[in-house]
């Protein structure tokens, strides 16, 4: 099983942007040392003071000038927000920095009524789902140089490697946005730390429609990646532990206390108690919003989810107090399902 790691520069207690720029530079090298197949880096706006990572196409920029190999993408770039062309001028530009691996993660989401206001984003369309496809389909139709002669975009050029082009991946947390990468033939990542509760059905969504791809970038079959929250320490016990910060993360989301991350102590005393450790074997029907574990049973855990959904490849998400425990998390994952050490 392949894995991968997507990145939100939390800004560190008291800290700034720029130490959350150096930890993500340092989980991005070490995830290529370790053997990762892509490392994505997120998008979220208005919290800048606790999540750093509002550009990604900024930081992507800074990203293919420390590392080498590993393919590096967007967890998602929120077309929502841009035009298309400008979208895969952004993408075209990363291509000529990292020539043949960069990932286009292409989604959407709003955010708080005042960041979308500021962002001169509609909230309301008539039919989100087409014009979000539509969306999709003119960025990768710019970033290929695929629009006919005669179309007004024919003429439009972006910049280019010459290596293989950037790889469109339509992300999404329900079955709608499996069902646009289904029907456009792209390559489709589920976020279930966000809605696990949806992750079976939108991969059994997205194979149902899926029609084999006339455009560029497309496949002849299916191809996913789950990401998921999850944590690994030496023992079930201080994983869950380490947990505690993902559980609290999300009650305060709930609350609508949104991008803020307490201490592991902060954490547990939020929680009344450090959280029950993860079972080393799921019931059929559950999906916890984060899972945590030792090598043993967290790589049981992801070759589980991984099963039920029919991929080969999962991406690690963390909600984690210290940036430390992250990169032990990922050494260890590394280690226990025999990635090749770069």
């Amino acid at each position: 099983m392949q894995l991968s790691a997507v990145d939100l520069s939390p800004v560190p207690e008291d800290g700034t942007a720029t130490e959350a720029y150096t930890n993500t530079v340092e989980s991005a090298r070490q995830a290529e040392a370790l053997g990762y197949t892509r490392f994505w880096v997120a998008e979220h706006h208005g919290m800048g003071n606790r999540l750093a990572g509002t550009t990604p196409e900024v930081l992507l920029g800074h990203l293919a000038a420390e590392t080498e190999t590993i393919r590096l993408g967007s967890g998602a770039v929120l077309l929502n927000h841009y035009s298309p062309f400008k979208v895969a001028e952004l993408f075209g530009a990363l291509d000529g920095l990292a020539p043949g691996r960069i990932d286009a993660g292409l989604g959407r989401a709003n955010g708080s009524p005042a960041a979308d206001r500021a962002l001169e984003t509609p909230r309301h369309i008539q039919n989100p789902d087409r014009d979000h496809a539509e969306k999709i389909e003119a960025v990768v139709n710019h970033l290929y140089g695929t629009y006919p002669e005669g179309h007004a975009y024919a003429d439009l050029e972006v910049p280019r490697s010459g290596d293989d082009p950037p790889v469109p991946w339509v992300l999404g947390s329900s079955p709608s946005s499996a069902e646009i990468a289904g029907k456009l033939g792209f390559r489709y990542c589920f976020a279930a730390f966000i809605r696990p509760q949806f992750a079976t059905h939108s991969f059994e969504r997205y194979r149902e429609t899926f029609t084999a791809s006339s455009l560029p970038g497309g496949l002849e079959e299916p191809q996913g990646i789950v990401a998921v929250n999850a944590i690994c320490a030496e023992t079930d016990e201080k994983a869950a532990r380490r947990r505690a910060v993902a559980e609290a993360t999300f009650q305060r989301l709930q609350r609508g206390e949104i991008g803020t991350r307490p201490s592991v102590e902060e954490a547990i005393d939020e929680l009344g108690g450090v959280p029950e450790p993860t079972p080393a074997r799921l019931d059929d029907e559950a999906w916890p919003r984060a899972i945590s574990g030792s090598p043993e049973t967290l790589g049981g855990l992801l070759e589980q989810l991984a099963d039920r959904v029919g991929v080969d490849e999962v991406m690690i998400q963390h909600a984690i107090g210290e940036h430390e425990h992250g990169l032990r998390s990922h050494e260890l994952l590394a280690d226990e399902m025999g990635l090749t050490l770069r």
